[in-house]
């Protein structure tokens, strides 16, 4: 189904193809962009594609106290000197997502220019934030989402050292823990997101619990870690 520009109306996510597509077109306005999450609803789409809006079946999704840290990943948190910080460089992040990666990773290349710009508005209204992590001074892993309620919803994450967009998630997945949120929102189900702990729920559930989520307040305006959550230490 085609959108229009002035109308932030989106079709029922029943409607939906089976590969998830639900409608084409309109803009990536903050209006519509968070009426779209709040409906269980994403832009995916390429450069020279018009926008395209998707709700899957099933959902990835990873629940907080099911998150999974494998021996490894242990072990790089306790040797390694990554610091770890949150939105302090959101449009670094967004821009280091975008870029084109190794064949063997998940190309960034649908964050299009035009998304950049409609997420770095998001993150000034305070409903967009970034995790990131550096090497002393380099910025070598992160990751950006939307929050709503008591959910987020991750969008993309990249690394350029061991580890480094994993790191970030712990420090993310630790921070909701605390904040009581009940899931984080994957999209689409992947053999990586799957051994991180996310696991495929129908999207009628998916639905039901992000509705449930949407009753929690939002936490508009730049994120900060607790004092006493120090997992690596800025």
């Amino acid at each position: 189904m085609s959108l229009q520009s002035k109308t932030r109306w989106f079709p029922p996510v029943e409607h939906a193809s089976p590969e998830g597509l639900l409608a084409v077109g309109g803009d990536l306005s903050s209006e519509r962009l968070l009426e779209a999450y709040k409906l269980g609803i994403f832009p995916w789409y390429s450069q020279g594609q018009p926008i395209l809006w998707w709700s899957p079946d099933p959902r990835a999704v990873l629940y907080p106290r099911n998150f999974k840290i494998s021996r490894s990943l242990k072990k790089n948190l306790r040797n390694r000197s990554y610091r770890v910080t949150i939105d302090t460089a959101f449009a670094q992040v967004m821009n280091r997502c975008a870029a084109p990666r190794p064949k063997d990773q998940a190309g960034g290349t649908w964050i299009t220019p035009d998304m950049i710009t409609a997420y770095l508005a998001l993150h000034e209204l305070g409903y967009a934030h970034s995790v990131e992590t550096w090497n002393d001074r380099t910025l070598v892993g992160g990751l950006y989402g939307i929050s709503l309620g008591a959910a987020f919803f991750g969008e993309s994450m990249f690394s350029t050292l061991t580890d480094a967009s994993k790191t970030a998630l712990v420090h993310l997945v630790h921070l909701v823990q605390q904040w009581n949120f009940h899931f984080i929102d994957c999209q689409v189900p992947s053999p990586h997101v799957m051994r991180l702990g996310a696991e495929p729920v129908p999207r009628v559930h998916f639905l039901r619990e992000l509705d449930t989520a949407l009753h929690a307040p939002d936490r508009i305006g730049r994120w900060q870690f607790p004092p006493d959550m120090a997992i690596t230490r800025p």
